[in-house]
């Protein structure tokens, strides 16, 4: 039996590689795209190779930079074209930059539109096309956030854009209804997308790297101790952060056959963190972000 083929934006690291994991073990060959300027990349990516043979599936990474106008397309074409067809789209890479409506640049303001809704609009785009045209139905499906429901300080562009993405989902899903094509989101809330391990060999952190303090490098050992993911784990409902395999759980659900009569929704799966109204507090890992 053929394996099922899935295309990935961001399948590398952390929620993507966790996807691309767990859509192995259900039959998938996975293409996915990769941020060629993230720190490590190139072991990130042969970790991630290596996990997906270990489960029987074909790994092909694309450098792409999806917030580049042309470049949502380009990976399409390169991944379809390598996978042979595609059963699944899955829109996962994206970031958020954390300023005050004060503090935002046309430019902060332009590169996340760019990346974290005009990119996953396009990949739709294409892949749908391309699902219609070779009559496969198949499934898109957008990792959002549990920011798209809950208002956060220092995030507007970010929680509008995941809010908009999850208003867009159940249009697209009706106009993709009539070719059998589902499309769902999925909106994660906390979770740990980087191992101690990871953390450790990180020599410095950027805006989108709120996990990241200068503190790894002072002493090292802290880490296992006191990472933000565990000081903030014990205030989620459930009494944990989320796993990348979590999100990927999910998200194979939602393309699975077991779940043929979904579609137009955004499932959230963040332990119960927004329920009450918890933020996720940045400054309780420090006060110096090491940025």
């Amino acid at each position: 039996m053929d394996r099922k083929k899935a295309i990935i934006t961001g399948g590398e690291i952390g929620m993507g590689r966790g996807i691309a994991l767990v859509l192995a073990k259900e039959g998938y060959d996975i293409a996915f795209s990769y941020y060629p300027n993230t720190q490590n990349v190139e072991g990130a990516i042969e970790t991630t190779l290596s996990l997906l043979r270990e489960r029987g599936a074909k790994g092909i990474p694309f450098p792409a930079d999806l917030s580049k106008l042309d470049a949502p397309g380009a990976f399409f074409e390169e991944a379809v074209g390598s996978l042979g067809w595609v059963d699944l789209l899955v829109n996962n890479a994206g970031v958020n930059m954390p300023l005050p409506i004060q503090d935002i640049t046309e430019s902060n303001f332009d590169y996340l539109v760019s990346l974290d809704l005009r990119a996953y609009v396009m990949m739709m785009h294409y892949t749908a096309r391309y699902m219609i045209d070779n009559g496969i139905k198949g499934c898109l499906i957008n990792v959002s956030s549990s920011r798209g429901e809950r208002a956060y300080a220092n995030a507007g562009i970010y929680c509008g854009i995941k809010s908009c993405l999850n208003r867009m989902a159940e249009a697209f899903a009706l106009d993709l209804a009539p070719y059998g094509i589902r499309v769902n989101n999925v909106a994660p809330g906390a979770v740990r997308v980087r191992s101690d391990e990871e953390l450790l060999s990180m020599t410095h952190g950027r805006a989108t790297d709120y996990f990241w303090s200068k503190d790894f490098l002072k002493n090292p050992e802290a880490v296992k101790d006191h990472d933000f993911w565990d000081l903030l784990g014990p205030r989620i409902p459930l009494g944990r952060v989320g796993l990348p395999e979590d999100i990927g759980q999910a998200i194979a659900f939602l393309a699975s056959d077991e779940a043929t009569y979904i579609t137009g929704v955004t499932l959230r799966v963040d332990g119960g963190l927004i329920l009450p109204g918890m933020p996720e507090d940045t400054s309780m890992l420090t006060q110096d972000k090491g940025w």
